[in-house]
């Protein structure tokens, strides 16, 4: 797959090329040109344009029809987005066949479907006449488009949350311009043509490749023709993205990074806690934002759940690897940082050897740790990886002053059978969504999002309409 740009209907490939590496055995796939300021502003302005068009008088229905057509177009280029996604992630097949690719189709099915069936939840309430010293007047509330949408997307899910913000920005009216990771363009590319076949109008979606600080994404969070923000990714990017857009009091959704918590209580299904666990700190090796990083055990069961988790990791096959050698190198570091903080180890902390092709790509060892002080940097600071620390409490208060003694907060989980506990607890915890028993079971109507470091607003069903579009009251006398 060769990326390209995509900016007012047509494909290019302006600017320098910077190659593309297979996380898997370190070759060079391909190249990707990086989009030069000329090349964001012509995407901005297109646009900016495509607002003054046919898109911007095309009726509720017609836009979940656009929307429709570009899920079935991604579903009828279903392998072919499996292995551009595995190619750039290096991620085992089943991950992609079975979440990234379907919920990207499904992504623009539901917001059609929120879009036709409820209208008006997009465009139009209506209050009353009333009464009062100046008469009687009718309120009623136009939601319109907020305008030209700049999309940010991180390499760890990216054909997945990439149109998890597209869907809903295109349904809302607004034109979209998508700057995908350098490290992952592929499916981009994929999905530009797949909407270009959809008749889509020239400009309403553009797509430009490049790097961020000092190239494309700081040209593009920095434009003036840009009238809101949505972005994934890590929190120092987002404060920098912010400080970015500042000059322009641009509106900015983002979800941000995470050091998310498990709390395991003793009355807990202890086998199922572990498989949970399994999932929740190991899929895709750590690299998703909502994996968890901190255990927190009840003292009577922590010896026997860190020995079931240990021998689950070590048993561990089929992981993939670090997106990149610098990823890599940053997740290492951290391991080498956990045994000078005074770690134990027990399970993973370097990194396989496999005397095939895999040696040249950039993987780590699936990591158990356990034995460092609240203090340490590694169970503060957000690794991005197949790793996690084990602490043991003792009482219900100190498992929640444990969980929510943490700059983030994303995500968390909750593990107990006493469904007293669960309700009293949940609330408690200072994340954006809490599981309990469970992780990563996800109704896309639901708010999705984390509090203080972790990001600021929701994505996700109406949440996702009420960022992308903006409440204008209109009054009258009657």
């Amino acid at each position: 797959m060769k990326a390209q740009h995509y900016v007012g209907g047509v494909f290019r490939s302006d600017g320098p090329a910077f190659p593309l590496i297979d996380p898997v055995d370190g070759s060079e796939l391909g190249t990707v040109p990086e989009a030069t300021r000329e090349v964001v502003d012509d995407a901005v302005t297109a646009a900016g344009a495509a607002l003054k068009g046919p898109w911007g008088t095309m009726g509720a229905e017609e836009r979940a029809a656009v929307l429709r057509r570009i899920a079935d177009g991604i579903q009828a280029r279903f392998e072919e987005f499996v292995a551009a996604e595995v190619a750039d992630t290096g991620r085992p097949r089943a991950f992609a066949e079975t979440v990234d690719v379907p919920r990207a189709a499904g992504n623009f099915r539901a917001y059609a479907d929120l879009l036709y069936g409820r209208p008006e939840r997009a465009y139009t309430t209506q209050i009353p006449g009333w009464s009062s010293g100046a008469g009687q007047a009718l309120n009623y509330t136009v939601r319109r488009p907020l305008g030209v949408v700049a999309i940010i997307s991180p390499w760890n899910l990216p054909l997945l949350l990439s149109t998890w913000k597209i869907a809903p920005a295109l349904a809302c009216g607004n034109a979209v311009v998508l700057k995908p990771s350098e490290e992952t363009p592929s499916t981009a590319t994929v999905l530009a043509q797949v909407i270009n076949e959809a008749g889509l109008p020239e400009g309403v979606f553009n797509l430009v490749h490049g790097h961020g600080a000092g190239a494309v994404g700081e040209f593009l969070t920095g434009h003036e023709g840009v009238d809101a923000i949505a972005f994934t990714g890590e929190s120092a990017t987002g404060a920098a993205i912010m400080r970015n857009a500042a000059d322009h009091v641009t509106p900015v959704s983002f979800e941000l990074g995470g050091k998310n918590p498990a709390l395991v209580f003793a009355d807990a299904d202890l086998d199922a806690a572990v498989d949970g666990t399994v999932r929740s700190s190991f899929t895709h090796s750590g690299q998703i934002c909502l994996c968890t990083e901190r255990i927190y055990v009840e003292r009577s069961v922590f010896d026997e759940f860190v020995e079931k988790l240990a021998a689950r990791v070590k048993a561990l096959d089929g992981y993939g690897p670090m997106i990149s050698a610098e990823h890599r190198d940053k997740v290492l570091s951290y391991y080498r940082l956990a045994k000078e903080e005074g770690a134990t180890i027990v399970a993973g902390g370097g990194a396989p050897t496999f005397n095939d092709e895999r040696d040249g790509g950039f993987y780590v060892e699936p990591t158990v740790l356990t034995g460092l002080p609240e203090t340490a940097r590694t169970v503060r600071e957000e690794i991005f990886g197949p790793v996690c620390h084990i602490a043991p409490f003792d009482t219900e208060d100190e498992a929640l002053a444990l969980a929510n003694n943490s700059p983030y907060g994303l995500a968390s989980t909750v593990w107990t059978t006493n469904l007293s506990r669960a309700h009293r607890v949940a609330p408690k915890i200072e994340t954006g969504i809490v599981w309990v028993n469970c992780w990563n079971l996800r109704d896309l109507r639901t708010p999705f999002g984390g509090v203080k470091a972790s990001g600021i607003g929701r994505e996700g069903g109406e949440y996702s309409l009420d960022f992308f579009s903006e409440p204008v009251n209109v009054c009258i006398q009657i």
